[in-house]
């Protein structure tokens, strides 16, 4: 999953930065933070959430968006929180849906934008 949403991700224009897990996203965010714009996460990743990753991140950057995808219909998991950038998209979704998220959230178009994805 991780490998088509990067090329999707990538065709749409975007720069993708992957990483296979938390632990990574973490690291690979903590090299590059001033160039993301938004980081694309599963709600469920090995040893941690994606709402858990996301309040790593903010602690370093708390502007940070995220956004959060589950292919569980959990309401837990489909709270959004615009106030605290922080986003949901449920599985499966299409590229156009997954590109229109992306762009609403970050609010411009998606040229010259970073987009990380974990797990």
């Amino acid at each position: 999953m991780r490998e088509a949403t990067c090329s999707i991700l990538e065709s749409a224009g975007f720069e993708v930065l992957p990483a296979e897990d938390a632990p990574n996203a973490m690291k690979v965010y903590e090299e590059c933070q001033q160039g993301i714009d938004l980081v694309i996460t599963d709600m469920v990743l090995p040893g941690r959430t994606g709402q858990q990753l996301g309040q790593d991140l903010r602690a370093h950057s708390p502007e940070v968006a995220v956004l959060v995808t589950s292919g569980y219909s959990n309401p837990q998991y489909e709270m959004e929180a615009p106030e605290s950038r922080t986003y949901f998209l449920a599985k499966p979704y299409s590229r156009r849906t997954l590109v229109e998220k992306i762009e609403k959230i970050l609010g411009a178009a998606p040229l010259g934008r970073a987009a990380k994805q974990a797990g």
